[in-house]
């Protein structure tokens, strides 16, 4: 069990559009983690089925070992492995003493396949993130195709 604020599971773009008692159903299944600085919470390349919420502490996030941001309270990290199961796209490490809430793939599919409502609103808001994600693919692929077309005629 976990002290998870309702507003905090709201904010992940996953739950955005779940009403209230909605919200409340997930964030029964949330269970409190804690994590020592230095400490790996999740391994690039594991397999992994849980998503978490960073409540307190900071997290650095490592793509092939190579830095790339810093994960702060209300951020979170595992909604791919959390429907999928597939590998870790990138390694969590604990920059500072860190209290996350763990959602598990199991308790995540069966309050979907219970609820047809939920399902239906996780689907919609999937293909959102993916048409927004083709948008800004479009987008800089057509300014690589500019970048290319400026090389082509102004070589050196």
């Amino acid at each position: 069990m976990t002290n998870l604020s309702l507003e905090a599971v709201q904010h992940v773009p996953l739950f955005v559009d779940w009403n209230k008692h909605e919200v409340q159903e997930i964030a029964r299944l949330f269970n409190e983690h804690h994590f020592s600085k230095g400490e790996t919470v999740v391994e690039e390349g594991s397999f992994g089925d849980s998503f978490f919420l960073i409540d307190s502490g900071k997290a650095g996030v490592f793509i092939g070992g190579k830095g790339r941001t810093t994960l702060k309270p209300g951020d979170y990290f595992g909604e791919i492995a959390l429907i999928d199961g597939g590998t870790r796209m990138a390694s969590i490490i604990a920059s500072t003493e860190l209290v996350c809430h763990e959602l598990t793939s199991r308790d995540f599919r069966s309050l979907v396949e219970s609820n047809g409502a939920v399902g239906w609103k996780l689907l919609q808001r999937l293909v959102k993130l993916l048409r927004a994600t083709r948008t800004e693919s479009n987008e800089f692929e057509n300014a690589l195709g500019t970048l290319r077309h400026f090389d082509d005629h102004y070589p050196g």
